[in-house]
């Protein structure tokens, strides 16, 4: 019977995905098991220590996040213009640190660039690799590429769920089917409820343990970072400590924004 075809690929579906959501999370180091002791000894290790606004970005938005630190803290200390058209203009080509320096690498001899290319670029770069190498050795990071992936066999998850439902809905609406002396009712509950029992369940394992799926941070980066918050003082270190946490959304300079974001808005 065709039922038994759709309930076969209801099966298939649900149990690739979640054996893919735990194999992603197991290499990341995120089920419970190895995610409580590594976060235990990060936490142990880093005990009184605050983030760098460059570690707060990173954990809060990865390397991209980082550039956008460097690139409006030189622009507000006068040391790179930000336009709103989207362009970066090199003021003083002698940087504080190795992020301003890979900033101003990215930008190139001519002093002028487009912002993209510039984030592109430095976001590669050693100075933020060496970065993210040291916050994934603390256990306060993913290794690169992991959010992306947990988040991706998230929504795997999520769509198998979603063809299971409609698996069920296709076999009780099908005419001519035996649904059994249940009626089609009990048989969409017998025949598929274990599958799309799986896939909640999960997918609630997974909000409970690994969300946010797209995150920079492990579990123990996202704890230090709500127990320190991010270093600043005074406007201009609101402003940067805003930045590292929540984004460009958080500048209130639109023409900042708008240069940050590659242009005005058309």
């Amino acid at each position: 019977m065709l039922w038994v075809l759709f309930l076969l690929v209801a099966w298939g579906a649900a149990v690739v995905s979640c054996a893919r959501l735990c194999l992603v999370s197991a290499r990341a180091g995120l089920l419970s098991g190895t995610s409580e002791a590594s976060g235990d000894a990060a936490l142990d290790h880093d005990t009184g220590r605050e983030l760098t606004l460059y570690e707060t970005a990173f954990l809060a938005g990865g390397p991209h996040r980082v550039v956008e630190l460097t690139l409006v803290a030189m622009h507000l200390r006068r040391r790179l213009l930000l336009a709103h058209t989207g362009w970066a203009t090199v003021v003083d080509p002698e940087g504080r640190d190795e992020m301003e320096r890979t900033v101003i690498r990215a930008i190139g001899p001519q002093g002028q660039s487009p912002i993209p290319p510039v984030r592109s670029a430095a976001a590669a770069a050693e100075a933020v690799r060496s970065l993210a190498d040291r916050l994934v050795a603390a256990g306060l990071a993913l290794p690169g590429g992991a959010g992306g992936e947990i988040a991706a066999a998230v929504r795997a998850v999520r769509g198998a769920a979603l063809l299971v439902a409609a698996m069920g809905a296709v076999t009780v609406l099908m005419p001519g089917q035996e649904h059994g002396p249940g009626g089609p009712v009990m048989s969409l509950l017998v025949r598929f409820g274990l599958p799309f029992a799986l896939t909640v369940g999960c997918l609630a394992i997974a909000r409970m343990e690994i969300h946010p799926y797209d995150s920079w941070a492990s579990p123990a980066g996202w704890r230090l970072l709500a127990s320190n918050g991010a270093p600043g003082a005074g406007a201009e270190g609101e402003v940067l400590a805003a930045l590292a946490v929540d984004g460009v959304g958080a500048v209130d300079d639109p023409a900042l924004r708008a240069a940050l974001r590659g242009g005005p808005p058309r």
